[in-house]
């Protein structure tokens, strides 16, 4: 275990740890005791028909779900739903990397949250029909686990920046950013004594999400000084590198493994076609115009192969990382096309 006061309620709460008892994984091995993070918002109907799971991304917690996409009036309203959140296995609140086992964590596929948070939302809350899964990046991975996997259960699934089997590119750009943080001599095979040691990994990680994490267009239109950065130098240092220097590169690590991996071709032999046409959820795939990970052709070639769904890009140049909520036209937008669904 490594102390890392970065992962506490006072940053990303308040949220509850829930205990699912052991979870055995898709790669072998298991994880005894396995906790949950779990942020819940409203209030769950006597006839448990109002429930929407969100699920989280790579480097985010239910905290930044809280503050960018959840509120009354919102298409996500705590009024009307009760709402979960549930931080995905790596992420520094659920059991993580450097909460338990360190380097010595075992492999964590996708698949193994979707099950994990299967369990959680069956046994712990008595839920068996969801009226919506939604998450952006690697919660959009999950959303399309949860839809392929528990088709019964999701009555209307929102992928959003994010596809169901990740591409070549997208493995590659992935083991860049892991190399990033490996590379640095201070990681040590992940047995530093803290994570501030590994400073150059992760600086060279946040400058490599600089790059893809944005769109060409922001750089061009310089936008980074109306988010209120003068130069692109202080973007990097103050807001980029700031933001991923506190989080623990084990957790990283073990998010970016099961993103490279992710792929619902796994349950149909690598037929993605036939995986995807498990799917019964109304469906709307929401793209970002701009985002360099998940482009709008590759989401449109899968949305293609699920009945009943429809194709809804966001446009925004903050490309993927305008999932951030740094855009609010964009954010505008995802709400309107949520609430349309909801209505359907």
């Amino acid at each position: 275990m490594t102390a890392n006061s970065y992962y506490s309620q006072e940053g990303h709460g308040p949220y509850e740890l829930m205990n699912i008892g052991t979870l055995e994984l898709e790669e072998g091995g298991s994880i005894s005791n396995c906790q949950l993070a779990v942020a819940t918002h409203g209030t769950l109907s006597e006839e448990k028909d109002n429930a929407i799971l969100i699920t989280t991304w790579y480097s985010g917690t239910s905290k930044i779900m809280e503050d960018v996409y959840i509120g009354t009036g919102r298409a996500l309203d705590p009024d009307k739903y009760f709402i979960i959140v549930v931080n995905q296995i790596g992420d520094g609140l659920s059991t993580s990397p450097h909460n338990s086992d360190g380097a010595s964590f075992p492999k964590v596929r996708i698949g193994d949250d979707v099950r994990a948070q299967h369990k959680l939302l069956t046994e712990a809350f008595g839920i068996n029909r969801l009226e919506l899964v939604v998450g952006g990046s690697m919660g959009a991975q999950q959303t399309y686990e949860w839809a392929v996997r528990y088709p019964d259960m999701v009555k209307r699934a929102a992928p959003i920046a994010g596809t169901a089997k990740n591409t070549e590119h997208d493995f590659l750009y992935a083991e860049t950013l892991m190399e990033a943080i490996t590379t640095d001599p201070k990681y040590n095979n992940g047995n530093y004594a803290n994570s501030t040691e590994v400073v150059a990994g992760l600086r060279r990680h946040a400058k490599l999400w600089t790059v893809m994490g944005w769109s060409t267009e922001f750089f061009r239109q310089n936008r980074h000084q109306a988010l209120g950065f003068e130069s692109m130098k202080a973007f990097v240092d103050d807001f980029m590198t700031n933001y991923f220097a506190p989080m623990d590169p084990n957790n990283l690590l073990c998010m970016a493994w099961k993103w490279q991996r992710g792929d619902v071709s796994r349950h149909t032999d690598g037929d993605l076609a036939t995986a995807l046409g498990r799917i019964t959820a109304k469906t709307y795939v929401m793209p970002i115009s701009h985002d360099m990970f998940f482009p709008p052709s590759d989401c449109e070639v899968e949305q293609a192969l699920i009945p009943n769904s429809e194709f809804k890009v966001i446009n925004s140049i903050d490309g993927h990382l305008g999932l951030f909520g740094t855009d609010p036209d964009c954010l505008a937008q995802i709400d309107t096309v949520l609430k349309e669904l909801l209505a359907s």
